[in-house]
């Protein structure tokens, strides 16, 4: 029986679809640099892309 990775559970969240999504980094530092609208879209959780998603998968082998 395969253990689930927790740093990976910690750092992801699987939606209702099966998808992974992450957090935007870029959040903690020069945030007076930034614009408003990048600042906003950065609070917005992305999609992971299909060919990383596989590797993550299997470091959740009974989902989250």
């Amino acid at each position: 029986m395969q253990k689930t990775k927790k740093s990976i559970a910690k750092r992801f969240k699987l939606t209702a679809n099966g998808k992974l999504r992450r957090r935007s980094p870029g959040q903690r530092h020069h945030l007076h640099q930034k614009s408003t609208k990048q600042k906003r879209n950065l609070n917005k959780d992305k999609a992971v892309s299909a060919g990383r998603q596989a590797d993550l998968m299997r470091g959740l082998p009974h989902g989250l």
